[in-house]
């Protein structure tokens, strides 16, 4: 399982919450599938943090050369090197080779609406902008260039963000998971391209 974040460096990379575990569990849950059409999948997980679902890629049967991390926190991308994934820092696809495709990309995105009491250094992991979904939206518009046909998209929103139209966006959404929080509705969608 995923090894302890040094101290130092946890309050830097995004450690797992209960928006990581369902994304994970879906991955465990649904990767065993996918391979069983297609044993060379291959995965990219953007805004990679501990590295859990790189983990979680490889545990469940995706091989280690097929899966790709990123992360904007330089600390999150050495860490996950660590642990012996590749990962590069990339502000979503901006430092990825445009001939790179994949068949899974996964994306536990901040969506929450800016708090202007939350510390900065913690807002690059949580904070989406004044509608919270505003770097979805960008992720989406960007993510049809790397999508393989037939490609899946797993993608979390909370319902503390503003709703967002995956039909106008050339998506077809089904919710996979979902879980209430005290506060919130966290939801796990797979996507696939409509047009």
């Amino acid at each position: 399982m995923i090894e302890q974040l040094e101290p130092e460096i946890y309050s830097e990379i995004y450690s797992p919450l209960e928006d990581s575990y369902l994304m994970s569990n879906a991955l465990k849950s649904e990767i065993p599938n996918l391979l069983e059409k297609n044993s060379n999948l291959k995965f990219l997980e953007i805004g990679a943090g501990s590295g859990i679902n790189l983990e979680t890629a490889f545990g469940s049967g995706i091989k280690k050369e097929n899966i790709l991390g990123t992360d904007i926190n330089n600390l999150a991308v050495e860490h996950c090197k660590k642990l012996g994934f590749e990962c590069i820092s990339s502000d979503l696809f901006a430092k990825i080779p445009k001939n790179k495709k994949f068949d899974l990309i996964i994306f536990n995105p901040p969506y929450l609406t800016l708090d202007k009491k939350e510390p900065k250094s913690s807002r690059i992991s949580t904070t989406a902008g004044k509608k919270g979904n505003e770097i979805i939206i960008k992720f989406l518009k960007q993510t049809k260039n790397y999508l393989l046909i037939n490609g899946k998209i797993f993608l979390l929103t909370s319902s503390l963000s503003k709703k967002i139209d995956f039909k106008k966006l050339g998506y077809d959404a089904e919710k996979i998971l979902s879980q209430k929080l005290f506060f919130e509705e966290i939801v796990l969608w797979c996507l696939k391209n409509s047009r």
